[in-house]
């Protein structure tokens, strides 16, 4: 369709091969959903096959875009320099991956509470639309996303689907991650269970593993008034201080499900300064599946996110805002991935 392939690959050399208008080649490679994956694979591997590159600056100028993301992270407390939460960098490598694919920009910084981030990036024409992780107490930050939406900023965000209603949100299934947690500690034979982590509208991504840790608890008849739970944000400083709050409350506990791998790494050195073997006595599960989260002695049970999916989905909704589209918000399934914190019984 159209025109023989001519010595400098171009777009309408792609549709010739494809057998398809000029068109659809520049949707599929934009990754424009009106166009089947099928095609848009089809596209995209004779683009690789004819060595086509897509002239970017020729693009922005007939579309008025930069044709670049802006990846903004929250400034968190972290042992190290990074300020950014381990989790958060895990999903950096997915959301890189999925602008690749679709031939964008990326550019990263910090999202911070004083900046107007929409002047910075979008209302500049530095970037197009902005994907924002992580967000420290929510109370606060909803503040901020109700503002986004006034000023029409282009957004998607990665949080707590059932609390955010600006739309553009994509998550995970905490509560039903919750239930999976308490399923497999009764498994084990656990049934004094505590849990580590915010459970308020401060937090509500916490809050929801630990509701539904309680209504799976509830279901072998143990009511949430038998869970004991301490606060704690994402930190091994924040861990260690409520494990031992825990410990010095008096409260009879056999295991500990912790809002986040961090807290749960914080939690065991805890445990272990007073004495408290893992998995022997106090069984731990730990929430994202960090790096680390392996190499703790003895290794973490934890809950994994779907990192892949995550970003490729964060990019999908943020680009169909920008195309003028709306995108349901997302609940990612969640997977128990079980080490030597949580052993079956029989193998401590």
């Amino acid at each position: 369709m159209g025109r023989k392939p001519s010595g400098r690959p171009t777009s309408f050399d792609i549709a010739y091969e494809a057998g398809v208008s000029q068109p659809t080649v520049s949707r599929a490679l934009r990754g424009d959903p009106s166009v089947s994956e099928k095609t848009r694979e089809r596209i995209r591997e004779i683009a690789r096959e004819l060595n086509y590159t897509v002239d970017k600056n020729a693009s922005s100028l007939r579309s008025q875009r930069s044709n670049t993301i802006a990846l903004l992270f929250f400034e968190d407390e972290t042992a190290d320099e990074s300020g950014i939460n381990p989790f958060f960098l895990a999903m950096l490598g997915s959301i890189t991956r999925a602008c690749a694919d679709r031939g964008l920009d990326l550019l990263i910084s910090f999202q911070r509470m004083e900046d107007d981030w929409h002047t910075q990036y979008q209302d500049s024409h530095r970037a197009d639309g902005l994907i924002l992780l992580g967000y420290g107490d929510f109370s606060l930050y909803s503040k901020r996303l109700d503002q986004l939406v006034a000023q029409g900023t282009h957004f998607a965000r990665w949080g707590s689907v059932r609390s955010d209603t600006t739309g553009g949100t994509i998550g995970s299934d905490n509560l039903g991650a919750g239930r999976l947690v308490a399923q497999h500690l009764l498994a084990r034979g656990r049934r004094k269970i505590a849990f580590l982590g915010h459970a308020d509208s401060h937090y509500p991504e916490f809050a929801h593993r630990y509701r539904g840790l309680c209504e799976g608890l509830e279901e072998a008849g143990i009511g949430a008034a038998q869970v004991p739970q301490f606060d704690a944000i994402t930190t091994e400083a924040a861990g260690r201080d409520a494990a031992r709050a825990l410990i010095s409350s008096g409260q009879e506990f056999d295991a500990i499900f912790a809002a986040s791998d961090l807290i749960a790494i914080g939690a065991m050195q805890a445990l272990a300064d007073a004495g408290r073997k893992v998995p022997g006595d106090v069984a731990v599960v730990g929430f994202d599946d960090i790096p680390s989260a392996s190499l703790t002695v003895p290794p973490l049970t934890t809950v994994s996110q779907d990192i892949r999916g995550a970003g490729k989905r964060l990019l999908e909704t943020l680009l169909a805002k920008i195309e003028g589209e709306t995108l349901p918000d997302a609940r990612l399934p969640t997977q128990l991935v079980v080490r030597g914190t949580s052993p079956a019984e029989g193998d401590d």
